[in-house]
C-alpha cells in the first residue's frame, strides 16, 4: 500500500512537472534503487585511456661551472648525469575512430615522447597534434592508423543542468581505470584560473591527480566534459573538480581534424570589461551583469556588424550573457562562417547585432632570435598580426614587435625582459617589424634608450652600450 502510495505521489509529481524536467526524476520504488550505472560504464571505458609523457630536463648543479668541484658532481665517468627523465601521467579520451585523443596541454607539456595505454592494457607511441594552451587542450594521435579504435559520443553541455548525475572515468594515482560517480554541482564556474576561457562545469564526482585528460559523461555514456582541474588543500579529492564542457573540446577538434597547427576560432575585434557595481549604477542596471565594450577595432567583426564603446552585451545568439567570461566560451565556441546575433543594451535601449564568425587575420610573423650583442641579445620577436594579439590576449590596436621568448642566462634576461613584452621603440626610433629590431640592434652605441608595453603600461629604460 505504501509503495502504491509513493509510486502514485511520483507519478503526479512528474506529470505536474516542466516539460525540460520530465526526464528528470527521484526513484519510484526500491527497485530503482537498485538500478546499476554499470551499461554506461561498459559504453564509455573502453574510449578513455592513460597517458604517459616523458621530457628530458638538465640536471644542472650549479658547482659544475667550477673547474674544482666539476670531478665531484658528475665531471667524470660514473658522476651525476646532466640530463634526467621527467614523467607525468594523466588521462585521455579518444574521440576519433582514426585514433585521435583529447587531453589536458598541461599533461603532455614539454613532452619528447607520448604513450597511450588503453582499457585492454595495450600500449601504443603517440604524436602530438595540437597543443591550445589557451583552453589547456590537446589533440594526440596512435601512430598505428592500421586499427579502428573505441571512439566515444561526443554530448551537448549546454544541456546539461545543476544536479545531473555525471561519471568521472580516468586514472587517478597511477592505480588503472577507476570510475566515480556524483552530480554537476554548478556550471559556468569563472574563477578557476587555468585557462583564458573561464567557464568549467563543477562536479563533485571524485577527481584526483591523474584524472587530467580523462572524461566527464552523462548517464547516456557521452562526452559532456574533460576533466582538468581540482579544488585541494590535501593533493587529494575534496569533492570540488572542475571539467572543460565538451563544446570547447568541439572546437579544438575541429582545427586538428582539418590539419591545423593552431586553434581556429571566431575574433570578435574588441575588448571587453567586467561590469561592476557601480558601472552598473551608473548604466542604470538591477545588477552586474553583461559584458562591456571597451573599445573596437577598426575593420573588425565588430566594427563592422555596428558594435560601438559603451555597449553592453547582455545575450548571444539567444542565450543570457552574465559577464565577460560567459560571453568569451560563448563566442569561441561558435562555428566560423556565418554570423552570431549580439543583444546589446546602447544608451538605456535594447538592440540587436550581427556579426560575423571569422578568424583573426594572418600576416607573416617573421619570428627571429636577436643575436647581435646588444640588450635585446637572447630574446625571440615575432610581429603582432591580428591573430598573434588574439591568441596573446594582447590589445589589438598594439603596435611594436612581442617577445615570445627569452634564451635562460642571455644578456636580454639579465636585463629583465620578459615573454609578452611589446617592443616598441629604441633610441627614438619607431619598431615596427621584427627586422627593424634586428637591425637596431646591431648599432654600435654607447646608449640605449628603449621604449616596452607591459600589462598595457608603457615603461621607458636605458642602459649603457
Amino acid at each position: 500500500m505504501i509503495l502504491r502510495l509513493i509510486a502514485s505521489l511520483a507519478m503526479i509529481a512528474t506529470l505536474a512537472a516542466p516539460a525540460s524536467a520530465q526526464d528528470r526524476r527521484l526513484p519510484a520504488s526500491p527497485t530503482e534503487l537498485r538500478l546499476s550505472y554499470a551499461p554506461v560504464v561498459q559504453k564509455a571505458a573502453p574510449s578513455v585511456v592513460n597517458v604517459y609523457a616523458a621530457k628530458v630536463v638538465e640536471n644542472r648543479n650549479p658547482m659544475m661551472d667550477d673547474p674544482f668541484f666539476r670531478r665531484f658532481f658528475g665531471g667524470g665517468p660514473g658522476g651525476t648525469p646532466r640530463e634526467q627523465v621527467q614523467r607525468s601521467l594523466g588521462s585521455g579520451v579518444l574521440v576519433d575512430a582514426s585514433g585521435l585523443i583529447m587531453t589536458n596541454n598541461h599533461v603532455i607539456e614539454g613532452a619528447t615522447e607520448v604513450k597511450v595505454s588503453l582499457a585492454d592494457k595495450r600500449e601504443f607511441e603517440a604524436e602530438i597534434v595540437l597543443k591550445d594552451a589557451r583552453t589547456d587542450l590537446a589533440v594526440l594521435r596512435i601512430k598505428d592508423g592500421r586499427e579502428r579504435f573505441a571512439a566515444i559520443e561526443l554530448g551537448n553541455s549546454d544541456e546539461l543542468q545543476v544536479g545531473d548525475v555525471v561519471m568521472a572515468i580516468g586514472n587517478p594515482f597511477g592505480v588503472g581505470q577507476t570510475v566515480t560517480h556524483g552530480i554537476v554541482s554548478a556550471l559556468a564556474r569563472t574563477q578557476v584560473g587555468i585557462s583564458d576561457f573561464q567557464f568549467f562545469i563543477q562536479t563533485d564526482a571524485a577527481i584526483n591527480p591523474g584524472n587530467s585528460g580523462g572524461a566527464l559523461v552523462d548517464l547516456g555514456g557521452r562526452l559532456i566534459g574533460l576533466n582538468t582541474a581540482i579544488f585541494s588543500r590535501s593533493g587529494g579529492s575534496q569533492g570540488i573538480g572542475f571539467a572543460i564542457p565538451v563544446n570547447m573540446v568541439k572546437v579544438v577538434l575541429a582545427s586538428a581534424r582539418t590539419g591545423g597547427t593552431s586553434v581556429k576560432r571566431p575574433w570578435l575585434g574588441a575588448k571587453l570589461q567586467a561590469v561592476t557595481p557601480e558601472i552598473a549604477d551608473s548604466l542604470g542596471l538591477k545588477r552586474p551583469v553583461g559584458a562591456l565594450v571597451a573599445t573596437v577595432t577598426e575593420k573588425s567583426p565588430a566594427a563592422r556588424g555596428g558594435l560601438k564603446t559603451g555597449d553592453l552585451i547582455v545575450a548571444i545568439d539567444g542565450q543570457t550573457v552574465d559577464d565577460q567570461n560567459a560571453f568569451d566560451y560563448r563566442f569561441a565556441t561558435k562555428a566560423l562562417g556565418g554570423s552570431a546575433q549580439l543583444g546589446i543594451v546602447r544608451s538605456g535601449k535594447e538592440a540587436k547585432l550581427s556579426v560575423a564568425l571569422e578568424s583573426a587575420p594572418e600576416t607573416p610573423r617573421d619570428e627571429l632570435v636577436i643575436k647581435a650583442r646588444s640588450p635585446f641579445m637572447g630574446v625571440k620577436v615575432a610581429n603582432i598580426s591580428p591573430a598573434l594579439a588574439d591568441e596573446l590576449r594582447l590589445d589589438a590596436s598594439a603596435e611594436g614587435v612581442i617577445v615570445l621568448e627569452v634564451a635562460d642566462g642571455s644578456l636580454a634576461q639579465n636585463l629583465g625582459f620578459r615573454p609578452g613584452d611589446i617592443i616598441a621603440a629604441v633610441n627614438n626610433e619607431k619598431i615596427e617589424r621584427t627586422r627593424d629590431l634586428e637591425r637596431a640592434a646591431k648599432d654600435s652605441v654607447r646608449r640605449w634608450a628603449i621604449t616596452i608595453v607591459r600589462g598595457g603600461q608603457q615603461i621607458s629604460v636605458t642602459f649603457g652600450g
